[in-house]
């Protein structure tokens, strides 16, 4: 064989060799494992197959760490609006009170409001509140004359309760005795029997503090309290000389009592409370309010004329520490709802919102307050705070991710450093080798330290201008093999023995 056949034949595996470098990733270790099989100076054991390449891998990594920032952002979302059921203490049975809670409940369920509540039915109101006091419940129907527990917040005023005092007309008399006084004013309940409408013991501390006011020791009036199913038997039975009743100026509880005082034509005279701004000064729970002529009807009006008095009202309090946003959903689910309530229940046109002064009696509840001033917070409002650590922490995780996986290709980048010094010796060893069989071996040392290259690039251990300049000292080197080999091939073999004689002996 001539020298430039063999020069040729070393070209043609060079060149062979030089496609490696011009496919894609996924064509290199097919071109290389062929190079194996079909190339004569290629030994050793075939490539174990390679992993996923780098940017595949990137791609999955990305695509995993977008659908966990998804996944993360929809779990967030529905654990935020996802309904949550209130306990709310109102009482007692049969109350009016008990059946706008039921209401309530049957509407919020009906249209899957955000908020849902689950009565809790107790004795009535000072009940509802000691509930409330240790935590039983969420939500409660309170009077505000009543103590009001420390973790109580205003959310709603269910409406307001007037007091209302009269005297029956004075029953006929038998023929020749006189009839008893008859009483105009509270001043002259002294000495007298009053009669109570209701069983709660607030309504028997509203009669004491209006009595107080006017001078009246309560300890001189006798108290009797009825039942108010049982109030107007009570009442045509004369078993007191004045009453008092406490509801809404529409309650059917009242008119029914108020019905019940009429006898023989006359009709019931109604106390006023002249001094009602006086009370509300001393009891910040009450308030001055008026009772229109006609409230509880009948022909003639009663009352004729407006008569003074006071209220309270009843309110809907939450307990303190529950989560603004769902006390700002309850309140805006409660007025979106009114309108719907006062063909049932015309109460349900008093409810107001609550005072939200800071010197209010009751404070209001700050998600109460966010829905009255038009400041409630959207889901992002909420959540953004959160969201964007979330999304720095996902950031800074994958900074370090980074780091660590370049962390752990150093050694790798460093090993093919190594790999192609090894290379750069070989090509000065082989321009002064003497042996084709040593030729050979740094081939096949070639060859491998070309395996273990490309699978460093398939790592993503080295870049495209690394793997050309491994592509330049691979072309030096089976340049210097193969002159070195044509050079060898046209030298007697006697020739070829003494210089390596020699060069071993270091004389040549």
């Amino acid at each position: 064989m001539t020298r430039m056949e063999l020069r040729a034949g070393s070209k043609i595996c060079y060149n062979a060799r030089l496609t490696i470098f011009g496919h894609t990733k996924l064509d290199l270790k097919r071109l290389f494992a062929r190079s194996m099989t079909d190339g004569p100076d290629l030994v050793g054991p075939p490539a174990p197959p390679s992993p996923r390449s780098a940017k595949r891998k990137m791609m999955f990594i990305t695509l995993a760490g977008i659908l966990a920032v998804a996944g993360t952002l929809v779990g967030a979302y529905y654990f935020a609006m996802r309904p949550v059921t209130l306990r709310i203490a109102v009482g007692p049975a049969n109350s009016d009170d008990l059946r706008v809670v039921q209401a309530l409940t049957q509407a919020f369920a009906h249209t899957h409001g955000v908020v849902r509540l689950r009565p809790m039915q107790t004795d009535g109101a000072a009940a509802s509140a000691q509930a409330l006091a240790e935590s039983k419940a969420d939500l409660a129907i309170i009077r505000g004359d009543l103590e009001v527990p420390k973790n109580a917040q205003a959310v709603a005023t269910l409406r307001k309760n007037v007091a209302v005092l009269w005297v029956p007309p004075p029953a006929k008399t038998a023929k020749g005795k006189k009839a008893g006084p008859k009483l105009t004013k509270i001043a002259q309940l002294a000495g007298h029997r009053i009669g109570v409408v209701g069983r709660t013991q607030a309504n028997v501390n509203l009669l004491k503090v209006i009595l107080a006011q006017y001078g009246v020791d309560p300890n001189k009036v006798e108290i009797v309290q009825f039942p108010a199913s049982e109030a107007a038997d009570a009442i045509r039975n004369q078993k007191a000389d004045a009453y008092l009743a406490a509801g809404p100026v529409n309650s059917k509880i009242t008119a029914d009592a108020i019905a019940a005082s009429t006898r023989d034509g006359g009709t019931p005279t109604f106390l006023a409370i002249d001094s009602a701004e006086a009370i509300a000064q001393n009891h910040p729970a009450y308030e001055a309010s008026d009772i229109p002529a006609g409230a509880f009807g009948g022909a003639p009006a009663k009352p004729e004329d407006e008569v003074k008095t006071i209220s309270f009202s009843h309110h809907i309090v939450a307990r303190k520490g529950l989560s603004d946003s769902t006390i700002a959903a309850f309140t805006r689910q409660l007025f979106a709802i009114r309108q719907q309530l006062m063909t049932e229940f015309p109460q349900a046109a008093k409810i107001e919102t609550p005072d939200t002064d800071k010197d209010a009696v009751i404070p209001v509840h700050p998600g109460a307050a966010a829905f009255i001033d038009g400041e409630e917070k959207t889901f992002l409002d909420r959540y953004s705070d959160y969201i964007w650590w979330v999304l720095m922490g996902l950031s800074a995780m994958g900074s370090l991710g980074a780091w660590f996986a370049s962390a752990l290709k150093k050694d790798e980048r460093n090993s093919n450093s190594s790999l192609r010094d090894r290379l750069l010796g070989m090509l000065a060893r082989a321009r002064q080798s003497d042996s084709t069989e040593e030729l050979d071996q740094m081939q096949a040392e070639a060859d491998d330290i070309l395996r273990e290259t490309l699978q460093c690039f398939e790592h993503g251990a080295i870049e495209e201008g690394t793997l050309t300049a491994f592509n330049i000292a691979l072309e030096q080197f089976h340049n210097a093999v193969a002159d070195r080999k044509a050079l060898l091939m046209s030298m007697p073999q006697n020739l070829q023995r003494a210089g390596a004689q020699f060069r071993a002996a270091g004389t040549f």
